[in-house]
């Protein structure tokens, strides 16, 4: 056997969260000088959207995420430097076809209810994992955890990869370890029993109100560094609640009363009146795309003239406009991946992007055999930025001649009828950038329903390409079937704006915010 180290392939630009304050209780205690500091033993966070699940495994949501990476931990995570570092496991070792992975535990890790965490927790998790999460199954789906023994696991993948360890480090719908009875009385909708190994378990969820979480008491943190969602996790504050707040008007008056001590979701158009105001701080992150996925197989939407003629309508720049309000917060390119970088940047298939064409939409219309049938639009105000896009694009089609109606629901609903192809013609998603390509929600057949032979030796290319090179052109190719096909576009890349009062510290970022070594002082 050899041994593999642990290698990044993609590295982000990344703005780290910046120090922030709150309300709630207080107690006292000694600073490095010897003085009295006051720090609250509660923290609130003001999220935008009621969460549709606690379970990370299952869900592809942000808010999920954000709130799951607290609670449960995984085999491996990110560190700042976005390299796979180990969390859960020990070390790990591959053999020499590539084929199995033989992954040692950290010993005397206990969950939230007592008990210890083995292997039999690990492959029962890991297992439904691969079953469930849409993304795992499109990358090693038909690939196993086997137990060894209390505190080893393999992992017999289906195809030799150098991504593997990468993929299982993932903080996008991550491979959460829960106990293997969680596991085994979950529904199909997910786990009832919210039990991990994370710095804080959940304490309530009152839904539509908040989530509350405690600081775990008995967990047993890594002996490294801090580093991203790898590390040290302290639990520096006793309780965090995330709020439910809807309203972003809300959020911010709730910021600047001290309801809230965090305020995520900024709206573009609150940005620079909130920077002027010296009680808070601002956190400013390369956040993600903001992208249209297209219905590619009921109706008159399984026409490629069709979805091609939507393409054709469209004006990226003014729907980026009205989505985030400043030109400075977001850019206008074709892109799926982080522009700058040097792997996975790409322009290709930039043809189709941002044509503002209505004549050439008109005739696309016309070899589509369109007959005034109605495109539905679901969304959510929830999120600003996805609502204020779908009412532009509601508009651009229009112009068209297309019938496009605009449904609207709370979040929740919003993502049960996403994922369901017969009750949507379309949609807009803000996505966070990937660690790569081949995660991309696009490219799930559970995001869209977007099913092709073409995806699937488009990733199985880029996977086994035996240069970064060839990688890099086997995800241009992918890139440019997505604009060809008609499947989605990217509308433009975003920044993500979150708000916090000046009095909050130790707030960091990666992929989500991170709040456990964060600390609040009166």
């Amino acid at each position: 056997m050899k041994r593999k180290a642990l290698s990044c392939i993609l590295a982000l630009t990344m703005c780290v969260a910046l120090l922030v304050s709150g309300c709630g209780n207080t107690k006292s205690d000694k600073n490095d000088d010897g003085k009295k500091s006051s720090k609250k033993d509660e923290i609130h966070i003001a999220i935008s959207a009621n969460p549709p699940s606690l379970d990370p495994q299952s869900v592809n949501s942000n808010i999920v995420g954000g709130i799951g990476i607290h609670v449960y931990e995984s085999l491996f995570a990110m560190d700042e430097n976005y390299e796979p570092t180990p969390v859960l496991a020990e070390s790990y070792e591959v053999s020499d076809d590539g084929m199995t992975y033989t992954i040692k535990l950290r010993q005397d890790v206990k969950f939230h209810n007592g008990e210890e965490m083995t292997s039999d927790d690990v492959v029962a998790s890991m297992n439904r994992w691969i079953e469930t999460s849409p993304k795992a199954n499109t990358l090693i789906g038909g690939s196993t955890f086997e137990k060894v023994d209390d505190y080893t696991v393999n992992l017999k993948v289906n195809q030799a990869s150098s991504d593997i360890i990468m993929i299982l480090a993932s903080p996008i719908q991550f491979a959460a370890i829960y106990p293997a009875e969680v596991v085994e009385s979950a529904a199909a909708d997910g786990i009832s029993e919210y039990i991990g190994t994370g710095p804080y378990k959940v304490s309530e969820w009152k839904q539509d109100q908040y989530v509350k979480l405690e600081k775990n008491e008995d967990y047993q943190p890594s002996k490294d560094a801090s580093t991203g969602i790898a590390g040290e996790k302290k639990a520096a504050t006793e309780t965090l609640y995330f709020d439910v707040v809807t309203d972003a008007a809300t959020r911010i008056a709730g910021l600047q009363n001290g309801q809230y001590d965090i305020a995520e979701e900024i709206p573009a158009d609150n940005y620079e009146e909130l920077s002027k105001d010296e009680s808070l701080k601002m956190s400013i992150e390369r956040g993600g795309t903001l992208n249209l996925f297209l219905n590619t197989t009921e109706g008159i939407m399984a026409d490629v003239n069709m979805r091609q003629a939507i393409l054709a309508a469209l004006n990226c720049d003014d729907i980026l406009l009205a989505s985030y309000g400043n030109k400075d917060l977001y850019e206008v390119n074709a892109g799926w991946c982080v522009p700058t970088d040097t792997q996975w940047g790409t322009d290709a298939g930039k043809e189709y992007y941002n044509q503002n064409d209505v004549e050439k939409a008109k005739e696309l219309l016309k070899k589509a055999g369109y007959n005034n049938e109605k495109i539905v639009l679901v969304t959510t105000p929830d999120y600003a930025e996805m609502y204020n896009a779908t009412l532009v694009v509601q508009e651009q089609l229009k112009k068209a001649g297309i019938n496009a109606e605009v449904e609207s629901y709370d979040f929740s609903t919003f993502m049960e009828h996403r994922a369901d192809p017969k009750q949507f013609s379309m949609f807009i998603t803000s996505n966070s950038y990937n660690m790569l390509p081949i995660q991309l929600s696009v490219l799930d057949k559970g995001w869209a329903g977007l099913n092709r032979q073409e995806v699937t030796d488009g990733i199985a290319a880029i996977r086994s390409a035996a240069t970064a090179e060839d990688a890099s052109a086997a995800w241009a190719d992918l890139q440019t079937f997505l604009y060809e096909y008609g499947a989605a576009t990217v509308l433009g890349h975003y920044t993500g704006v979150n708000a916090m009062s000046a009095n909050v510290d130790g707030v960091d970022y990666l992929r989500f915010p991170i709040y456990w070594n964060a600390t609040a002082s009166k």
